[in-house]
């Protein structure tokens, strides 16, 4: 069984022009860092020139999709029946993305059937963990 769920979504980048372009983007998830989702926004999508990835809670997103939620350089909230607005704070500035909530939607329930939501726990190797940190420490 894979460890990892990759699935690309298509993003509607919020601007100041009127039209919204579409931007592809890909959704990640591991079990070995079972608390997080990452999405990834290639370089030709963003002002840099280089991939950008954001990392952020599975709970984040999942309760972002029912009511507004986080204060931090990420926030996620429902817009309308179908979509889900993310947004995106960095020191340069801010990006502001819509995608379809039935996608997000079979992202988290993928993610789920790979780790049931309260179980992450089950994933860590805390003793593995604590050992590479004593081990660098010295």
């Amino acid at each position: 069984m894979s460890t990892v769920i990759e699935q690309p979504v298509e993003a509607r980048l919020v601007a100041a022009a009127p039209r919204m372009p579409s931007i592809p983007a890909t959704l990640h998830y591991d079990r070995r860092d079972p608390f997080a989702v990452r999405m990834t926004f290639p370089a030709p999508a963003t002002l840099e020139g280089v991939d950008v990835c954001w990392t952020f809670s599975r709970e984040l997103l999942a309760a972002g999709m029912k009511d507004p939620e986080g204060h931090g350089d990420v926030r996620v909230r429902p817009y309308g029946y179908d979509r889900t607005v993310l947004e995106f704070h960095a020191p340069e500035g801010t990006a502001v993305v819509h995608v379809r909530s039935g996608e997000l939607r079979r992202f988290l329930e993928a993610t789920a059937e790979l780790v049931p939501v309260g179980l992450e726990h089950l994933q860590l190797d805390l003793d593995h963990q604590l050992a590479e940190l004593m081990r660098d420490a010295c």
